[in-house]
This record gives C-alpha cells, sequence and structure tokens, in this order.
C-alpha cells in the first residue's frame, strides 16, 4: 500500500466514524487528491465530489471565490485556498474539505511565490486552516508531496476540530 493510499484510508476512516463526507478544490493537482480516495473500495460511503478547479474563472464559478480575491491575493494565495475549501463545502454535501492552490512549476514562479509554493487549506464545518508550503523538486515531486501534505493535515485537523 502507497503512502498515499494509507493517508487516504485513515482520513476515510475519520470521516466514517463522524458519518461525515468530504469534498476536494484541486487546482495544481489537478485531481490527484480525489484520485487517490476513488482507488479505495467503498470510498463513496465518506467521498462526495472533487471540484478540479484549475483556472481562475473555475474557481469563481464552482467554489465562489471572489474575483476581487484572486485579482488582489492571486490564486495562490491563503485567501484563494480559504475561500475554495469554504466553497467546496458551500457547493456539495461534505462536512469536511481540502482546498490545494500552488505553482508546481517549472515555470511560473515569482520572486515572492517560487516554483514549489503552494497553499493548502482544510475545513471541517465552519473551521477552516490554511498553511503555506514550500516543496522542493520537478513538477511531479511538488504536486506528490501536495498530496502528502493535504490528506495527512486534513486526518490531524478532523481529530482536533470535531
Amino acid at each position: 500500500m502507497t503512502t498515499h493510499s494509507q493517508l487516504a484510508h485513515s482520513l476515510g476512516q475519520e470521516l466514517q466514524t463522524r458519518q461525515w463526507k468530504l469534498a476536494t478544490a484541486e487546482s495544481c493537482t489537478g485531481g490527484w487528491v480525489s484520485q487517490v480516495i476513488t482507488e479505495i473500495a467503498g470510498s463513496s460511503t465518506w467521498f462526495d465530489r472533487g471540484f478540479v478547479t484549475y483556472s481562475n474563472q473555475a474557481k469563481q464559478e464552482m467554489l465562489n471565490v471572489s474575483e476581487i480575491t484572486l485579482q488582489q491575493h492571486g490564486a495562490v494565495s491563503e485567501a484563494t485556498v480559504l475561500a475554495m475549501a469554504n466553497g467546496a463545502i458551500q457547493n456539495s454535501q461534505a462536512q469536511a474539505s481540502i482546498a490545494i492552490s500552488g505553482i508546481a512549476g517549472p515555470s511560473g514562479g515569482t520572486p515572492d511565490k517560487p516554483v514549489g509554493t503552494v497553499w493548502i487549506a482544510w475545513a471541517v464545518k465552519d473551521k477552516v486552516q490554511a498553511q503555506c508550503f514550500h516543496f522542493q523538486g520537478n513538477r511531479q515531486q511538488v504536486r506528490h508531496h501536495a498530496v502528502t501534505a493535504a490528506l495527512q493535515n486534513l486526518t490531524q485537523f478532523i481529530i482536533h476540530n470535531s
């Protein structure tokens, strides 16, 4: 069993214990978190839906991220992933969500937001938290680290906030 699979199983157990469902809102990971989750037989009991919102327009239309938030803070920001996490819950049957937006590279980085910068947010009902990560490696490695951090930290967030 891979690390991602183990983390997804643990997350699923925490969600099932509470009879909660999960929604994901992914940008730079392109649905990878959802894919890891849906590889698990029976995950339909605790996984409601995944939003892949790669463009700013998709973030606005599918997750209610405001145009002002995107203009003022950018797609890779605390404000955006917090809005994505809340939007995923508001637009689903879920009680918990993960939101990810980052710069996986090899291009797109800036001095303020270099390649490897990834913001991840976790929401549980009315509680939401975000964290910025700076992952090393190529595009695939940055995305892999983001999936790992998202799954691992949501499980801990659920345990400490429910």
